[in-house]
């Protein structure tokens, strides 16, 4: 199976023209050294923080590469795109700079936070579909029936060379850097990466990281051609594509990039390490590049850096993935203990726990159970704990003071 037509490739000279195009438009994200990331992986790590970036990701770099490219005519009919909303905020920050007319079309679970942000910068937003492919569907239908010119996320050279320009400045940045490792979706990032460091550093090793219940690179890699992959549910919802495209796909396979994949608990670890060690506010699939660092250690050559992608994250989203985070961790304990339904138990049990050092976040006393005796009561408890080992202690010292845990 072949594209239908012939496949354009990125070259470095496209990424530096990009560079140049973009210079005044966006921000030369920071590095940071990631010290409490380093201990772990057995590697010196530093953060690439697209995250800081205008709009809040590394998007406007292909946005603004590929509207800029446009002739007059194109401009003046508008663009229309699709997106779970980084792509959105980006395409949509990109024709505000350059006066193109815009509509975005989003899934109709996409983040408030990501909706709110594309209007505000002057974007027509429509929501339809489950899915970014779904939203894509609409796109598409819209360009072919008004002539407005599909603004692909990932699938474009102009797009795919726009946010190569992240690794121009990594190869400044990060001298000794000897891999990048990078969230991959439909792939614009990773191969304008690629296409950069197979130029100018093919000793550095780039890896593309994928969330493993929503992974279509590694089924497309076997067939050898882009296919949909298993779009299962995942908090990465900037990284959950269905089908590689076929620019970046090329890059990726005839450049060897090696393709990883993390799980949902191995992503809200590393938010949850990102947030409190590194200080930085992160979205679930920029930290599936710091999950993969962390979960194989001493994998790595070289300085790494993984690239936090973005940062735009819903506070709700946010609550919910750090408190995953916290349970995968170890510092998160829930239980339930039966006692005997006499005054004090109750009083005891909470004291046992409070000299294992564990705090207590909440109590549920039911006396009303069908599983149990008339003279018991059933017990859940909800604590915060340091860690496996503490938790492990909290159990131990219960068990030992003669508590049923069930």
């Amino acid at each position: 199976m072949t594209a239908p037509h012939p496949i354009h490739r990125v070259t470095l000279d496209d990424v530096r023209a990009a560079a140049a195009l973009l210079e005044p438009v966006v921000t030369r994200t920071p590095v940071h050294p990631f010290r409490a990331l380093s201990q772990l992986a057995g590697a010196d790590v530093v953060l690439k923080c697209e995250n800081l970036q205008r709009a809040g990701s590394f998007k406007i770099r292909g946005a603004y590469t590929r509207l800029a490219g446009l002739t007059p005519e194109q401009q003046e009919r508008g663009v229309v795109a699709a997106s779970a909303g980084n792509h959105a905020q980006g395409v949509a920050l990109a024709a505000e700079q350059l006066g193109i007319p815009a509509v975005v079309y989003m899934p109709q679970g996409a983040s408030v936070p990501k909706l709110e942000a594309t209007r505000s910068y002057g974007a027509e937003v429509r929501q339809l579909g489950a899915t970014v492919d779904e939203a894509l569907g609409a796109a598409r239908a819209e360009a072919a029936r008004t002539g407005k010119v599909l603004i692909h996320p990932f699938d474009h050279v102009d797009v795919v060379a726009g946010q190569g320009t992240v690794a121009l400045e990594i190869l400044e940045q990060v001298p000794d850097v000897g891999t990048v490792v990078v969230p991959l979706g439909g792939g614009g990032l990773v191969a304008g990466i690629a296409t950069v460091l197979a130029e100018l550093a093919p000793h550095v090793r780039v890896v593309g990281v994928q969330a493993a219940s929503a992974a279509a690179y590694p089924a497309s890699i076997a067939a050898g051609h882009p296919v949909p992959g298993d779009l299962g549910p995942t908090m990465a919802d900037g990284i959950a594509v269905g089908t590689p495209g076929d620019v970046p796909f090329e890059v990726l396979t005839r450049l060897g990039v090696e393709v990883r994949t993390v799980t949902e608990d191995q992503m809200s670890r590393a938010l949850l390490l990102v947030a409190e060690r590194g200080k930085l506010v992160v979205e679930p699939s920029a930290a599936a590049a710091v999950a993969a660092v962390m979960v194989s250690p001493n994998a790595y050559t070289g300085t790494v850096v993984p690239v936090l992608t973005g940062g735009n994250i819903d506070p709700l989203l946010l609550q919910r993935v750090v408190q995953h985070g916290l349970v995968a961790a170890g510092r998160y304990l829930q239980l339930s203990v039966r006692l005997d339904d006499k005054p004090g138990a109750l009083a005891a049990l909470l004291e046992t726990i409070a000299a294992a050092e564990g705090n207590i976040v909440r109590v549920d006393h039911r006396r009303t159970d069908t599983t149990l005796e008339v003279s018991e009561v059933l017990v859940t408890l909800q604590l915060e704990t340091k860690g496996y080992e503490h938790r492990a202690a909290v159990l131990d010292r219960l068990r030992t003071d003669g508590y049923r845990i069930g």
